[in-house]
């Protein structure tokens, strides 16, 4: 069994963000950057996080941060998520499928998509 696992975040976890320290706290490591395939769109949640969502049409491809986690801290990780936000299968730009965090679809409702601005980090960039 693999004493780690490949997680994307797209938020808040990102390095130097305001959750990064609940990855570094299990032991996680930074492996690099990427995008997902051009299938996701992205809502900004109150302006306090985003829920990144696939979709079967109009999608980008988001930027993202993949994590060497271990597997036992994945559970952490998902508990100290906000609510509705949850652990997924996500497909990246170059073909491998890691896990990822995921909004639920509910939680982007009536919320701002933030999808044009091209992510998380672009959009907080914007908001400065």
């Amino acid at each position: 069994m693999e004493s780690t696992v490949e997680l994307a975040v797209n938020g808040t976890l990102m390095r130097g963000l305001e959750l990064n320290g609940n990855l570094l706290a299990i032991g996680a490591t930074f492996d690099r950057e990427a995008k997902t395939e051009t299938a996701y769109r992205i809502w900004s949640i109150g302006d306090r996080h985003p829920a990144m969502i696939k979709v079967t049409e109009g999608g980008i491809a988001i930027p993202l941060e993949v994590w060497n986690v271990p597997v036992t801290g994945l559970a952490t990780i998902l508990r100290q998520e906000p609510p509705g936000l949850c652990i997924g299968k996500v497909k990246l730009a170059d073909g491998h499928e890691v896990l990822g965090v995921l909004g639920e679809p509910f939680l982007c409702e009536d919320q701002l998509e933030i999808t044009a601005w091209g992510g998380w980090r672009s959009y907080c960039d914007r908001q400065l």
